[in-house]
């Protein structure tokens, strides 16, 4: 099937998956339409899913638009601001900057913050904060938001400064997210102080880590943060629910979206140097009747090893050592069909049922022999002797 040149249509009827590899010239645009009742859609870089009745239209571009290239900082409104600030320093390790009146902040590397609870407006998600590439980026990434037809502000001094930022625009998602992306980010003066004992969190071009959000209508959100935001897919899920993964840089993925049918906050990951900062957090974590939401495991996408604790605001917090790294210029979106979890990430607040079902998938991930290859940086790791013969055959297979 070639889609190159002028725009080409297809329409298959009662087609469950659909993959389209072959896209359009530089900004061409070559649209495939399905018509199904209930199409699950396998899509490439940087495609726009539109829904019209029951006929689903997908474009793509050649190369994933990259103007936003991190997660920058995450606000969170919350009244539990004593137990926010023992759960950030004491597990997670971060600095508190700040602790007056209804406003705490956070540090996790040379930004001025990284995480802020603020009490003066109740609980909420609050707002997330990403990093355009330059002024060029901010002004495309505005001008692609208002042709939507939403309304984008340009943040006051005050708010710049607030953020510690050299500016920044404000606009709500198509579900009503409150979003925020800030060029010139301020670098700290004085060096990051833990507040526990940690070799340091991983962000710098990665950003601050990623979030997931549980949303009710994936259809309404996909082409926005596809498209007009610009997130590259990296992978996405169907089993026990439809999950999506998305990249803005070499973290396999700064964003998520999980089509749970409710509105709200599942998660944010922050990633450490160390796997024994995770190992002694896990400890720290295990002192505390119920704070452990997910066990230690590794996940089947972007390999991280981690393990989730409950936040005094009802979501989930992952803190995990390893994550894969990609080249968005040359990833292949898939899915992912073997489930979330390669082993462990057990999940002790759900049914038994729901249990059941994780732990199935992590066993057929057993059966199945899937294991993946430990993510290191130089520095971090020694060699130890002899060769090892899984490794060793992947390589060759490779070849």
């Amino acid at each position: 099937m070639n889609l190159r040149g002028t725009a080409s249509r297809l329409q298959v009827p009662n087609v469950k998956t659909v993959l389209v590899d072959a896209v359009g010239g530089n900004t061409e645009r070559n649209s495939v339409t399905i018509l199904s009742n209930e199409p699950q859609l396998r899509v490439g870089l940087a495609w726009v899913w539109t829904q019209l009745g029951d006929t689903h239209t997908i474009f793509g571009r050649k190369e994933p638009i990259m103007d936003i290239i991190a997660l920058a900082y995450l606000g969170l409104q919350s009244s539990k601001l004593d137990d926010w600030s023992a759960l950030a320093t004491n597990l997670l390790g971060m600095q508190q900057v700040e602790t007056s009146g209804d406003l705490r902040r956070f540090r996790m590397d040379d930004r001025m913050q990284r995480l802020i609870i603020d009490s003066s407006e109740g609980d909420d998600i609050g707002y997330f904060g990403f990093e355009a590439a330059d002024i060029a980026a901010l002004d495309r990434v505005t001008a692609r938001i208002e042709a939507e037809g939403l309304a984008v502000t340009r943040g006051s001094r005050a708010l710049a400064d607030k953020r510690e930022v050299a500016e920044l625009i404000v606009f709500h998602d198509p579900a009503g997210h409150r979003i925020e992306i800030v060029i010139g980010p301020k670098i700290a003066s004085d060096p990051f102080v833990p507040g526990r004992p940690i070799s340091g969190f991983r962000t710098g071009a990665l950003g601050m880590g990623h979030v997931v959000l549980q949303v009710e209508n994936i259809e309404l959100l996909m082409p926005f943060y596809r498209d007009v935001l610009g997130f590259g897919m990296s992978d996405y899920g169907l089993e026990p629910y439809g999950l999506y993964f998305f990249h803005i840089n070499g973290r396999h993925h700064s964003f998520a979206m999980i089509g749970t049918g409710r509105r709200g906050f599942h998660h944010f990951m922050v990633e450490l140097y160390s796997l024994d900062d995770v190992g002694q957090g896990y400890d720290l974590a295990q002192l505390e009747s119920g704070r452990i939401a997910y066990t230690l495991g590794r996940h089947t996408n972007d390999w991280m090893t981690s393990f989730y604790v409950h936040t005094p605001s009802g979501f989930f917090i992952e803190y995990g050592w390893g994550g894969r790294t990609i080249d968005p210029a040359t990833w292949v979106p898939h899915e992912t069909n073997v489930g979330p979890s390669m082993w462990g990430h057990d999940r002790p607040f759900m049914t038994p049922d729901m249990q059941a079902k994780f732990r199935d998938m992590r066993l057929q991930c057993g059966r199945n022999g899937l294991r993946q290859p430990v993510q290191v940086m130089p520095g971090n790791y020694a060699l130890s002797e002899g060769v090892c013969p899984w490794f060793d055959a992947q390589k060759r297979a490779a070849e």
